[in-house]
């Protein structure tokens, strides 16, 4: 059989499925009976000796230098050891006759809700561990595996509904063969990791959970957006020779990953990175690229069960901003919202999250967070070229707010007697059209801007574009989003700020010599674009990126503006 969806991150693939569903446990009201007490409480402590094991496994598979993810793990024994905690369970079980499944959700809901409603902050942030203990001894009581992507023990092809955020955050990355979801489009952020890691990716496949097999082998071919079942021979050979081909044409394009991008007529475009971390693999590429031009710090906080702390975040933003020296390092703000949901942070239940409270807004609504993450940001200016970027800008109300709050929080610092840069620019996504339609004035304010074509894309054409429903009307060569992006060009143009483009768009070579002809000096990308872009970019002069981008400008159709790209890279 042969199963088709959406090929979000390149690339040829032979491995086992691997189902992939994160444990959600059904809790009701049962009673036991009063002669199986000691029996039940024998059987609840016997599950918190297996959560410690558990753990302490967990620990002793860490590198020691994860002295923060230690901390946590550590913390969680002691939280299952907890005298308070398990004496009121056990007095759940023996006078209330409780089942302890029933016991354990009651007590542990109890001290989250406690919790919650702390005003120390850092208090509240503790939460997070008690849910995640809870949910362990929930898992372990219905006898149910663990089957966090974390925790993976070879090479899989990971086959599930969807991934969250959180899931694809802590993965273990090298024994990820390949991912496949029946949701998801070549924007989400499954796609956006798979394609910084260099994982193939296949989204958006019908009943793909139910239609494979656990541990059957499949073919993935994410260059036509294919997963083949039970393969003849002659598809094996046929992949093989494909899979061959496709990684000699990758070696050849790395050929070009340490050239300086200069069009053929001489003129240099900016490549920068976008990343989600800290990690020496991330940073590998920083001899290649001109700097971040998008650091994800939604990542920082989605891959631990806390939030993260002031320092925890000073240290990481610290590495990366000596790993680039003087190179400039776009820092975005938290972005937490829409398909972004946090482990250690409840977010409201909306009925259409990407218009509602996320990003700067949220940021707005928790200034506790929001003013943690500026003081680490400005503590580790002192170590490089900080630019700080802020997200779902609706107006220029909003940024003057954001920009006073970082008034605000450096003033503290210097009360406080820490050091800190005063020149950090300050600037904006480029995401929401209302923004993009005031351009003109923007670029009169901010220092900068970035457009996230993903988001500005998806508000463009009133389409969710995570779902696979509507996934043709998310059309990312749709000639209205490039009639915004030259307007919005022009007018950092006129003003001579700087402007790059950091969404999915721009690591895509078809549309480099649109965004070239248009104005655009900088781009920036996952890792794996950057050799493919830094190629085109050779090939062309600025004559014919201009003669590209007009035409664009006057086609009518997604459909036009893709023919056309693909006869242009075709006569090349």
């Amino acid at each position: 059989m042969t199963y088709y969806g959406i090929v979000a991150s390149e690339g040829i693939v032979f491995g086992d499925v691997f189902h992939y569903e994160p444990f959600v446990p059904s809790i009701s009201e049962k009673k036991i009976n009063s002669a199986d007490i000691d029996k039940n409480i024998k059987s609840y402590e016997n599950i918190c000796e297996k959560a410690k094991k558990e753990i302490q496994e967990l620990i002793e598979q860490m590198p020691q230098r994860d002295t923060d993810k230690l901390k946590i793990f550590s913390a969680h024994i002691e939280i299952v050891s907890d005298v308070a905690i398990n004496e009121e369970i056990r007095g759940y079980i023996a006078n209330e006759l409780y089942s302890p499944d029933y016991a354990i959700n009651l007590v542990y809901d109890k001290y989250i809700k406690i919790i919650s409603r702390s005003k120390d902050p850092l208090i509240r942030e503790r939460a997070a561990d008690l849910k995640d203990v809870k949910l362990r001894l929930l898992r372990l009581w219905f006898n149910v595996d663990n089957t966090s992507l974390s925790n993976l023990q070879k090479p899989v092809v990971v086959v599930a509904s969807d991934l969250s955020p959180s899931d694809t955050a802590t993965m273990k990355r090298e024994n990820v063969l390949a991912i496949l979801t029946e949701a998801g489009g070549i924007t989400s952020h499954t796609a956006i990791l798979a394609k910084s890691c260099g994982i193939p990716a296949v989204l958006g496949i019908p009943n793909i959970t139910k239609e494979l097999k656990p541990s059957e082998t499949v073919i993935v071919d994410a260059i036509e957006g294919k997963v083949i079942t039970n393969p003849t021979q002659d598809e094996i050979d046929y992949y093989a020779a494909r899979k061959k081909e496709f990684n000699i044409k990758m070696e050849e394009a790395k050929s070009f990953l340490s050239i300086e991008p200069f069009t053929s007529d001489g003129v240099r475009i900016e490549i920068a990175l976008n990343i989600c971390s800290s990690d020496d693999r991330e940073l590998a590429h920083r001899n290649y690229t001109d700097g971040v031009g998008l650091f994800r710090t939604e990542f920082l906080y989605m891959k631990n069960e806390n939030l993260p702390t002031e320092e925890e975040q000073f240290e990481e933003y610290k590495k990366v901003l000596q790993a680039y020296k003087d190179k400039p390092v776009t820092i975005r703000t938290l972005d937490i919202g829409g398909d972004k949901k946090l482990p250690c942070l409840e977010l409201p239940e909306e009925d259409n999250p990407f218009l509602g409270l996320r990003a700067l807004r949220l940021c707005f609504d928790n200034l506790h967070i929001f003013k943690t993450q500026l003081r680490a940001l400005y503590r580790a200016s002192i170590y490089g070229n900080l630019w700080i970027m802020f997200p779902m800008v609706g107006s220029l109300e909003d940024f003057r707010l954001a920009k006073k709050i970082t008034e605000e929080v450096k003033a503290e610092l210097a009360a406080g007697g820490y050091d800190f840069r005063n020149d950090v620019k300050i600037g904006i996504m480029v995401e929401i059209p209302s923004i993009a339609v005031m351009a003109d004035k923007v670029a009169s304010e901010v220092d900068f801007a970035s457009i996230g074509t993903n988001d500005l894309c998806q508000y463009l054409t009133a389409v969710d574009r995570l779902n696979p429903k509507v996934v043709q009307y998310y059309q990312v060569y749709h000639p209205a989003l490039f009639r915004v992006i030259g307007n919005v060009a022009k007018a950092f143009r006129e003003h001579g700020k700087p402007l790059s483009i950091c969404g999915e768009l721009s690591g895509d070579p078809l549309v480099t010599p649109v965004l070239i002809g248009m104005g655009i000096r900088k781009l920036s990308m996952n890792e794996s674009s950057v050799a493919a872009v830094k190629k085109q970019i050779s090939t062309l002069d600025m004559q014919s990126a201009k003669r590209i981008a007009n035409t664009v400008l006057e086609l009518e159709t997604a459909e036009q503006v893709e023919a056309f790209l693909k006869s242009e890279a075709a006569q090349k």
